[in-house]
């Protein structure tokens, strides 16, 4: 056995040891989805910090069928965990994704801070029906060339691959714009096909934020269409202020029929932040996607 099998062996065990049992399924939403995609909301995004109920019932209200969260489940009480799990079955309301942490992918340092964040993570992740984490690859290492860079990405995303096989989880990788955050080692859609391509497992893609990637390069449609095969996640917000599709400078609309031509089945999130009322913003942001993909 060489050293890369005696890892992944290991951390099966470990992985095997900390999961609770299966969730039953959550029924999903009774309501028509468009094509094979499913909508969902970003919960940050949501004003006043509301709690997880409150995000159900917005989401449900607008006529959503899921949430992506950050890590916030990881500091419920086993009441908490009782009340929301019951009011998830009840909405239909899946969790798509989840945010475990923010460690740098570029620096080797950083790796065993990645694996702990998975590992902690996975088990109450489960219990919301949840098997997707995103991260970024946040900042950049010094002295690092950027081919010394990538190829560190590219190695920390394999054993990334190796944690999260056990539990049958999928990782997305997100480019962050220098705007948002100017150290960030992974700042545009076209260097994280790159690494996700070269790390070559189906347990890793893309999450395309067409915010992000409009500021940090733009040629959204290309982008998109070249390399659809690896975009495991698509987020939605305008430029500039992230808000609602329509408020800004990108046509949505086109995007909305491209990825209906292109056969992306996928999640669709909205990580916008409403002005007004959110459920009648998202409900419009949602509707307005349908209307556009249906006309593709």
């Amino acid at each position: 056995m060489n050293r890369r099998d005696f890892a992944r062996t290991s951390l099966a065990a470990t992985v095997a040891a900390m999961l609770p049992p299966l969730p039953l399924p959550i029924a999903a939403a009774e309501q028509p989805q468009p094509r094979a995609n499913r909508f969902s909301i970003m919960a940050w995004t949501l004003p006043d910090h509301p709690s997880f109920q409150r995000q159900l019932h917005i989401a449900s209200d607008a006529g959503y069928q899921g949430l992506e969260l950050l890590n916030e489940y990881e500091h419920w009480t086993e009441e908490e965990w009782r009340s929301n799990l019951a009011a998830q079955q009840r909405l239909g309301i899946a969790v798509d994704s989840a945010v475990p942490g923010r460690n740098a992918l570029a620096d080797v340092t950083q790796r065993k801070a990645l694996r702990d964040d998975l590992l902690r993570a996975i088990p109450g992740a489960q219990r919301l029906g949840c098997s997707q984490f995103i991260y970024t690859a946040y900042n950049r290492v010094a002295g690092q060339t950027p081919q010394q860079q990538r190829a560190a990405i590219v190695d920390t995303l394999k054993y990334a691959a190796d944690v999260l096989e056990p539990a049958n989880f999928n990782l997305v990788l997100e480019p962050i714009d220098l705007l948002e955050h100017k150290e960030e080692a992974v700042t545009s859609v076209v260097e994280a096909f790159h690494i996700i391509r070269a790390v070559g497992s189906p347990r890793i893609r893309v999450l395309y934020d067409f915010f992000h990637e409009q500021r940090q390069a733009g040629n959204l449609l290309e982008s998109l269409e070249k390399n659809i095969d690896l975009v495991g996640l698509v987020h939605i917000a305008d430029v500039p202020g992230r808000h609602r599709p329509g408020t800004g400078e990108i046509n949505f609309a086109n995007l909305y029929r491209k990825l209906a031509e292109i056969h992306y089945s996928g999640v669709i999130c909205m990580e916008f932040l409403p002005v007004g009322d959110p459920v009648a913003e998202l409900k419009q942001a949602r509707e307005e996607a349908i209307r556009a993909m249906r006309s593709a």
